[in-house]
């Protein structure tokens, strides 16, 4: 069998028209090209959807960052786009940290039941930190340092301002010349 082209057949072929029992070149190549646009979008995709928790990650609120870390999940597994919403939204908003405040206090108030308190000692061993607060007993403590803010120690308030009074007993700064009002010329 030789090979002729048929009658029929156009005369100039397009190069992506090959020969039979030669390779095909733009198979090939549009072959390794869907696969390798495939694998980047892939990438692409998964890299959007841990962007809220990438988001949530900076901020130290571990609570917060769970939430967001399954509403992302949510959203990954359901492919429903309302929850990966509502998770970049939480990410982005930065919630107040109640824990330290509420945990100082509860070992505050847990000292303070114990009868221990915190307390600066002059004659104690130097800590780490100048100024480090060393529990004391109460009942160790004298009463003068047991209350340190009482109004006995404070003394009495610091007396107010008077105004400056003339010898009449009028204030001065009501009667001067500078706070009269100037008639208006009509």
């Amino acid at each position: 069998m030789a090979n002729t082209i048929h009658p029929g057949a156009p005369h100039h072929l397009p190069p992506f028209i090959t020969a039979p029992g030669e390779t095909d070149w733009f198979y090939n190549g549009s072959v390794i090209f869907i696969v390798v646009l495939v694998l980047a979008l892939g990438s692409l995709y998964f890299r959007l959807h841990a962007l809220p928790e990438r988001l949530a990650h900076k901020n130290p609120n571990k609570v917060q960052f769970e939430i967001v870390a399954v509403l992302a999940l949510l959203a990954l597994f359901t492919h429903n786009t309302l929850y990966w919403v509502a998770a970049l939204l939480l990410a982005f908003v930065r919630f107040p940290d109640f824990a330290t405040p509420l945990t100082a206090m509860a070992e505050s108030l847990a000292r303070l039941a114990s009868g221990r308190r915190v307390r600066d000692v002059e004659g104690a061993p130097a800590a780490k930190n100048e100024g480090t607060p060393v529990p004391v007993d109460i009942k160790e403590a004298s009463p003068s340092e047991e209350f340190p803010w009482s109004a006995a120690q404070l003394g009495p308030p610091p007396p107010e301002p008077s105004p400056a009074l003339d010898s009449e007993g009028h204030d001065q700064e009501a009667t001067s010349p500078m706070k009269q009002q100037i008639p208006e010329k009509a």
